[in-house]
């Protein structure tokens, strides 16, 4: 049983993003638990498992073949828009306009960095370094596929989170919070 219930029975979709390690992924199935909804994030992670590729070669083949980024924004839009749900993402914010709350999250590179390296191991300075070149790959090809600014989220996000300030638990109770006073969820009565 979820702790909040939505409203009146409707539908609702949050959207969240943030760049590799902001902590999208964590706090997006903590708010979908919480909920009692659909979890969809969808990445080139889960992407290159379906093709038995690395993340890697994964980032390193979307440098020239713009179908892998394509399919993934298309198709967790697809899957957000069936019901219900938290759409973790890059791009969720941007790419699921109809979404009823957007939250994006913010951390600094060293703190990113650091959670990467707890999250996968591997060596500071070369995740460091990956993650410089993926999230400046990443800015060029959304901007080159959808002329987004991933940069540019104030304006576009409802809320802005910096991580370093709390952690998940205390990230999700803020976006409940404001789901709460936009009207969307409430206490569920059965708990």
């Amino acid at each position: 049983m979820s702790d909040y219930a939505i409203k009146n029975g409707k539908e609702l979709r949050v959207a969240i993003s943030g760049k590799s390690g902001c902590g999208n992924t964590t706090v997006s199935t903590l708010l979908s638990e919480k909920l009692g909804v659909k979890l969809i994030n969808y990445t080139f992670r889960q992407l290159a498992q379906e093709k038995g590729l690395t993340l890697e070669q994964v980032i390193q083949n979307a440098k020239t073949d713009d179908s892998y980024d394509k399919y993934v924004d298309t198709h967790q839009v697809e899957l957000a828009r069936k019901e219900s749900c938290v759409l973790g993402s890059r791009l969720a914010i941007w790419m699921l306009k109809e979404a009823d709350l957007k939250v994006y999250l913010l951390a600094s590179d060293d703190l990113r960095a650091g959670r990467i390296l707890n999250r996968e191991g591997g060596d500071l300075q070369k995740i460091k370094e990956f993650t410089a070149m993926r999230d400046s790959e990443d800015t060029r090809r959304y901007k080159q596929l959808y002329d987004i600014d991933n940069n540019a989220y104030e304006g576009v996000a409802d809320i802005i989170i910096d991580t370093s300030k709390s952690g998940p638990d205390g990230i999700v109770e803020s976006i409940i919070a404001e789901l709460v006073k936009r009207d969307f969820v409430e206490k569920n009565k059965k708990n």
